[in-house]
């Protein structure tokens, strides 16, 4: 039978309520803690082994567990980039949502 593999980076607003929600439909999944180069922000990368067959389940709670969503940030994040920003006012930016890798796995044992 063949597996994939699957990388999911998730925001950590997201990771609690993903995990819950997977674990309910039977997949486990590894958490490595990650961080964001754009907002500098806490991500979650999540790492599963599943079975071709359950690989849209997968994406569909991936789905519903992280949407996108909009929220206002402070210029502060760029001073830490080296820029200097020429405004004071808070930036609406999109943050949730999920990068999601499907990788091919030649192999696959649980021991």
């Amino acid at each position: 039978m063949a597996h994939k593999l699957i990388l999911a980076i998730v925001n950590d607003d997201d990771r609690v309520r993903l995990t819950e929600a997977l674990l309910r439909e039977g997949f486990r999944a590894t958490k490595l803690s990650s961080t964001g180069s754009f907002l500098r922000a806490g991500n979650s990368t999540l790492i599963l082994g599943v079975k071709d067959i359950d690989v849209p389940k997968v994406m569909g709670i991936l789905e519903e567990q992280c949407k996108s969503r909009q929220e206002l940030v402070s210029e502060l994040w760029l001073a830490e980039l080296g820029l200097e920003p020429d405004y004071h006012q808070p930036l609406s930016v999109n943050v949730g949502g999920a990068t999601v890798f499907v990788i091919d796995v030649e192999q696959f044992k649980k021991f």
